[in-house]
């Protein structure tokens, strides 16, 4: 399993060669998100079609939460590199759930991930 940060999926409904590819071979069963990226997505929807159409294809993929863990993984990367490395917060929270659930995150954002100590790229 991988987690897709928001940069991928965008660049999927944009039908980008190399992501539709990546998304291909691993297959559906095997993509997950971030409930932040659910809500970038949805924030970024045109209309009402749109987010409709993203819903439905985000249902099928895994939706991963923030819980309690997530929650402090996050303030300690906020803690760690907001102010040197600019860390933002919807990325600090991917960041945080792909190191809680240790799975690798695919990004096509790779300068704002490659700095944070246990954070794994894929591929």
């Amino acid at each position: 399993m991988i987690l897709c940060d928001t940069s991928v999926m965008i660049d999927f409904y944009r039908g980008r060669p190399e992501v539709v590819d990546v998304f291909s071979a691993i297959g559906v069963s095997n993509l997950a998100v971030s409930v932040v990226t659910v809500g970038e997505l949805f924030y970024g929807a045109r209309d009402k079609r749109e987010l409709r159409s993203l819903r439905e294809h985000i249902s099928s993929t895994h939706q991963f939460s923030i819980d309690e863990e997530v929650s402090t993984i996050y303030l300690g990367l906020l803690e760690k590199y907001a102010l040197s490395h600019r860390l933002s917060i919807p990325d600090a929270l991917i960041a945080a759930t792909t190191l809680r659930f240790a799975i690798p995150l695919y990004t096509l954002n790779i300068k704002d991930f490659r700095y944070i100590s246990g954070v794994s790229i894929y591929p």
